[in-house]
């Protein structure tokens, strides 16, 4: 009876492990090609994007003028996990013969997953059943959540339209929704984008003067919003919404780098320099952009009287993955200058603001802190235009070497 068992035991290993070899060696791998992907959300609404296949192991996802490149691709059994670049969110999905996807996004660090769906050869975003009846191109000055206490928020959107194809985005104080693309159907504007760590979509009802619209962020919220042409428009100053309370005229913090060694603005590598200290957080997009561009300057002026810090508030449960996700940013896009570990756990803005105790508070990330070579906070700019803002982020780019060229004269 031994005998048998022990027998039983080794064609069972044998044929479970037959069974893990052949679920592997059969996973279809990803077509190249142009793949239409959605997730379906509240209100029967969808948020569609697109990504392109060029090999089984690279893919890009594009928003209008933006193509996030992707290439930590993984095949596991029947599944497909699409690692998406710089945040930790991924796509996993079964592959079908159709060269069909149907699996999850997943947001592990916030606990959410959202149904995500794929056809191959489909490159439309949106459907259209009719032609438009209005023109979007140019600038409408915006408010969500009009008339919510605490909720209610300014913005200004600006858009280009090509026969039915509508580009642009909305800017507010703190930033901006990043590259969105869509349509004009009839009179309703249709805009989206995916970008590994945000899933948006705009719809309104539009005339020649107004829109009538909702917003939704993923399928965990929504809200309203309306707008006005106005060409004239513009958001209230980025540089008067956070600055230092009385009593104040310098910033001060030690927080560890990701070697869990601690650097503070006394440390010898920042005396007598122009310095900018960046908050920010690995799992926001408009901070991401922001430090493509801090690291790309800092790279063609590190030879002078300047240092970057940025201080991260992490959502990560513990240190150590906070740190994994900080050298995994400092590494994809080449950041030198020091990425400082303030807070993980959680990003919340009121507890963010207590360790930086001095600033009336933190309303966004990105903010943007400028010291000079006296220790002295001279500027502090919240929020970031990136480069779907177009004239703005040229704007921005201006004003911010302008600035710093004349803090490093001083």
């Amino acid at each position: 009876m031994r005998y048998i068992f022990g027998l039983l035991v080794v064609i069972l290993l044998f044929s479970c492990k037959n069974d893990t070899k052949s679920n592997s060696d059969t996973a279809i791998p990803l077509a190249e090609g142009t793949y239409r992907a959605w997730l379906p959300i509240q209100d029967n609404q969808e948020i569609p994007f697109i990504f392109k296949v060029e090999s089984k192991n690279e893919l890009k996802i594009v928003n209008a003028e933006e193509a996030i490149e992707v290439d930590e691709i993984e095949y596991k059994n029947d599944s497909v996990y699409i690692n998406l670049p710089v945040f930790k969110d991924y796509l996993v999905a079964k592959i079908s013969n159709d060269e069909s996807l149907n699996g999850f996004y997943v947001s592990p660090d916030r606990n959410r997953k959202v149904p995500f769906r794929a056809e191959g050869h489909e490159n439309m975003r949106f459907s259209v059943k009719e032609k438009p009846t209005t023109n979007v191109e140019g600038i409408w000055e915006t408010v969500f959540s009009k008339g919510v206490e605490e909720d209610e928020y300014v913005a200004k959107g600006i858009f280009k339209q090509e026969g039915q194809k509508v580009t642009g985005t909305f800017r507010t104080t703190t930033g901006d929704y990043r590259y969105l693309e869509g349509v004009m159907d009839g009179n309703t504007m249709k805009l989206s984008t995916f970008d590994g760590a945000h899933a948006f979509l705009f719809t309104a009802t539009v005339t020649d003067s107004t829109m009538q619209g909702t917003f939704y962020s993923g399928n965990h919220w929504k809200e309203p919003f309306e707008a006005k042409r106005n060409e004239n428009y513009e958001l209230p100053s980025a540089n008067t919404l956070t600055y230092l309370k009385d009593g104040y005229d310098s910033l001060d913090f030690v927080f560890p780098n990701t070697s869990d060694e601690l650097v503070g603005l006394k440390d010898d590598r920042f005396k007598d320099k122009v310095i900018v200290v960046q908050i920010m957080g690995t799992w926001c997009p408009n901070c991401l952009d922001e430090s493509k561009y801090y690291a790309d300057f800092y790279k063609k002026n590190k030879d002078k009287d300047i240092e970057f810090v940025a201080l991260a508030f992490e959502y990560a449960k513990d240190k150590e993955t906070a740190f994994s996700r900080i050298d995994r940013l400092q590494s994809k896009i080449g950041i030198d200058y020091p990425v400082l570990l303030a807070q993980y756990g959680d990003a919340d803005k009121s507890k963010a603001q207590e360790k930086l105790p001095m600033l009336n508070h933190i309303l966004s990330y990105p903010t943007s802190i400028f010291i000079d070579k006296k220790g002295r906070v001279r500027k502090i700019h919240t929020g970031f235009n990136g480069p779907a803002t177009g004239d703005k982020y040229i704007e921005f780019k201006d004003e911010f070497e302008s600035f710093v060229t004349e803090l490093l004269s001083e």
